[in-house]
């Protein structure tokens, strides 16, 4: 991390690789790690920069999703670990900022907007993404608890409604839903890019919520959920690797992507609040199923490092689909979160060898960067805010004690933002 940071520092600072963040978004996204892992002196610049120099007013498209899950949830991190006013004040700024991309006719908010002007609009089809809309819940519901100001909490609460009006049988929502009218529309079913995190929030608003009556429409929809996740997965052969499958229609496509590897840790995650004991039981040992299939997308490469999309041909268990990797965090995130409700190490050694491999494959003088091909080494030239944020956060935490973010404590946003629990 430190490596990381200095290198960030003195050659990037207050700037990121995309167009879209040059607002210092590996700042934001780094304060939490910095204050966990005891950085006080590079936490302290951190919010000096933010105090002095972190301005929203700048006319550019953002993703609602990224300025949410990166800012909003960075900066209400930070003020729950230090409890410095100046986070609170920046996080309502960009949320207020936001808060626009909600005035449609459905309620189902647009994906980008103008954060100078709050001119809001979606992509060219039209359509609003599930993981963009169902992404939003955690922070803004925090910020509503924290500034006693309901109408963050109403906007994004106001979106699940909508959702579960429309619930499938299985739980399993298409990828783009109608903002104009809330209905989903046929598309892709997955627990990858686009479709991944509405699932894991409804179970996390839960968990923030303290497990309340108030709060028990999220754990019922997630579990409705899971027993469509449930029908996804497959096995490999010959090694009999769990993965979970996407859908279109009526087919199943044997593929996956390494961002789906966060259900494993969402399964264990969830797996206690289960009335039924045989069947939190099963839920586990899906969640340590599929945590090792991920571990293996990683094994199976030259490098060790794994790719960023999974076929699985029979007879050949796993193959690289996509071969360049982000320095993702999702299958170290799951790694975690086995680690801490089986206690069982092997986690802790799997977590070691993809940390060795990032260290033998991605370190540079200059900071870390992804490969373009996990099989050849060849590398790319950026540096992932959330490679700080989420990779580097959760491998800390492999190895700290379960009194480090203890999890009946605090629940993790999608950017790894730990938030307290507050009792609804």
């Amino acid at each position: 991390m430190l490596h990381a940071w200095t290198s960030y520092e003195k050659y990037a600072w207050g700037f990121d690789q995309l167009q879209l963040w040059w607002i210092g978004v590996t700042i934001v996204d780094a304060l939490d790690t910095l204050f966990i892992m005891g950085l006080d002196e590079q936490f302290k610049r951190a919010k000096d920069w933010v105090a002095t120099s972190l301005n929203f007013n700048k006319s550019y498209d953002a993703s609602v999703f990224e300025t949410n899950i990166r800012m909003v949830g960075g900066l209400l991190s930070a003020y729950d670990l230090s409890g410095d006013k100046v986070f609170l004040e920046k996080a309502t700024d960009v949320a207020d900022r936001l808060l626009p991309a909600w005035n449609t006719p459905s309620g189902i908010n647009y994906n980008i907007i103008n954060l100078a002007t709050g001119k809001a609009h979606n992509s060219p089809n039209g359509n609003s993404i599930l993981a963009e809309v169902g992404t939003t819940q955690l922070e803004f519901i925090a910020l509503s608890q924290r500034t006693s100001q309901p109408k963050y909490q109403e906007k994004v609460e106001k979106v699940i409604e909508v959702l579960r009006k429309k619930f499938p049988a299985d739980g399993l929502l298409p990828i783009y839903i109608n903002p104009q009218t809330g209905m989903p529309s046929p598309s892709l079913i997955t627990f990858g890019a686009m479709g991944d995190s509405f699932y894991e929030y409804i179970l996390k608003v839960w968990i923030q919520g303290n497990k309340t009556q108030a709060v028990n429409v999220y754990r019922e929809m997630w579990e409705t959920s899971m027993s469509g996740l449930q029908s996804l997965v497959r096995k490999t052969t010959p090694s009999a690797y769990a993965y979970i499958c996407e859908k279109n229609g009526n087919m199943l496509i044997a593929q996956m992507n390494e961002l789906a590897c966060f259900a494993s840790g969402m399964l264990a995650l969830g797996s206690s609040g289960f009335d039924n004991p045989q069947k939190a039981k099963t839920i586990l040992s899906l969640a340590e199923e599929i945590g090792k299939t991920c571990y293996n997308f990683y094994q199976i490469t030259k490098t060790k490092l794994a790719g960023e999309d999974y076929g699985f041909p029979p007879g050949q268990d796993i193959s690289v689909d996509n071969p360049y990797n982000l320095m993702r965090p999702e299958t170290v995130e799951s790694l975690f979160y086995l680690w801490r409700f089986t206690g069982n190490t092997m986690y802790q050694d799997w977590g070691w060898d993809i940390f060795q491999a990032f260290e033998k494959n991605s370190r540079l003088e200059t900071g870390y960067v992804g490969l373009t091909d996990v099989n050849t080494g060849a590398k790319d030239n950026l540096m992932q805010s959330f490679f700080l944020a989420e990779t580097l956060k959760y491998l800390y935490l492999l190895f700290s004690p379960p009194s480090v973010i203890p999890l009946d404590k605090w629940v993790f946003n999608t950017e790894a933002h730990p938030l307290k629990i507050v009792p609804r």
